[in-house]
């Protein structure tokens, strides 16, 4: 959804800072890792010991650093193969942290079990989302659309822990709430978006052709010699 209406605009400031980061020296892979690393520690080490402001604050920066490796892959004429199954890879380990990093928060902090289901159903959904769209382009299939795709999701958790961060340290209780309604929220969507993206398998040109079966030619039928 975001990534649809965002990326024209978006791609206006990255592209400058891809250009000026291959100055540097640094390549795209090791951008992506460099932003998964730094997020990874953040979101396992900040959201459990309670600090979803600051931990909000440097998973953001970092995610928006690696953005820019696409920016720099752009800037240099074009991307690997290897660098696309990289940043795939790296974006499933730092979704998966954030939300192991705030579920630990939520039955260690606030005792909220609801809520902990509803960060673990976000923590699957996230996974399956991504996986499906990629296994039906493998199979030369399509799974485009759905209510929530990356950007949607890391907005919403991470704006509902940020606004949650600054109530606890405000003390202002009614933005406490603001990270339960958006993990919720997202949990419903994200179910959705789900069975949007089978349904968008489903229909697919040649999704329900019949896939023949191959022989197996190590297989030694009766009658045959070993």
């Amino acid at each position: 959804m975001l990534s649809i209406f965002g990326r024209a605009s978006a791609s206006k400031v990255t592209a400058p800072l891809g250009r000026a980061l291959n100055s540097t020296g640094l390549t795209p892979d090791s951008v992506t890792i460099i932003g998964t690393v730094v997020s990874v520690v953040a979101a396992v080490t900040l959201f459990p010991s309670d600090h979803l402001f600051i931990g909000t604050l440097v998973i953001w920066l970092f995610v928006m650093f690696d953005m820019l490796d696409g920016a720099m892959a752009r800037a240099r004429g074009g991307g690997s193969k290897y660098g696309a199954v990289l940043d795939a890879t790296c974006d499933r380990v730092a979704d998966g942290a954030i939300f192991a990093g705030l579920s630990w928060w939520a039955i260690f902090h606030q005792n909220d079990r609801p809520l902990l289901a509803a960060m673990l159903v976000c923590l699957v959904t996230s996974q399956v989302i991504s996986y499906a769209k990629a296994r039906a382009e493998a199979s030369g299939l399509s799974a485009d659309g759905g209510w929530i795709e990356r950007s949607d999701r890391l907005v919403i958790v991470l704006v509902g822990s940020g606004l949650t961060g600054i109530g606890q340290l405000a003390s202002w209780d009614w933005l406490q709430f603001a990270l339960p309604v958006a993990t919720y929220f997202l949990a419903a969507a994200s179910i959705v978006t789900v069975f949007q993206r089978v349904l968008a398998v489903r229909n697919s040109a040649g999704a329900r052709d019949i896939i023949p079966i191959q022989p197996d030619r190590n297989r030694i039928e009766p009658g045959q010699s070993s």
